[in-house]
């Protein structure tokens, strides 16, 4: 199975919940601080691949939410700017197997590259809070 570098807001418990169907499926992790990791632009960015710069974004951040930050309105300087600044923004987790690297946890894309063993029915990027019918402030 893979070794996948995974990128997060620690205390999140999506990203817990990810990590677990990771595991689940035998990968083993290596798990980093994605608020506390020293991002470079270049490197950021290649996470992204090919996705549309609104992709590029937690949609439950506070910013986003209040719509203070409409990604959709951004070139791609200016989102990694922002994201730079704020990695809150920043959409989790981020993936990294080898040199290759994605953004995300679309269940179906994950098990094409690297294997789920099992799935999980529940949408596993939105924030649980939010599942909950209660704010998410803190993502």
């Amino acid at each position: 199975m893979a070794t996948v570098v995974f990128y997060e807001k620690p205390g999140c418990s999506g990203n817990q919940r990810q990590k677990a169907l990771l595991l689940a499926a035998g990968h083993h992790i290596i798990a980093k601080n994605l608020l506390a990791e020293a991002w470079r632009a270049q490197e950021l960015r290649a996470f992204f691949g090919q996705l549309p710069v609104s992709d590029w974004f937690n949609p439950n951040a506070p910013d986003l939410k209040s719509g203070l930050i409409q990604p959709d309105q951004l070139d791609e300087h200016s989102a990694l700017a922002l994201m730079l600044a704020n990695p809150l923004l920043i959409r989790r987790p981020l993936l990294q197997v080898g040199e290759q690297r994605h953004v995300g946890f679309d269940q179906e894309q994950i098990d094409q590259w690297i294997g789920l063993s099992i799935k999980n029915d529940q949408n596993l990027e939105q924030c649980s809070k939010t599942l909950a019918q209660t704010s998410c402030r803190h993502d």
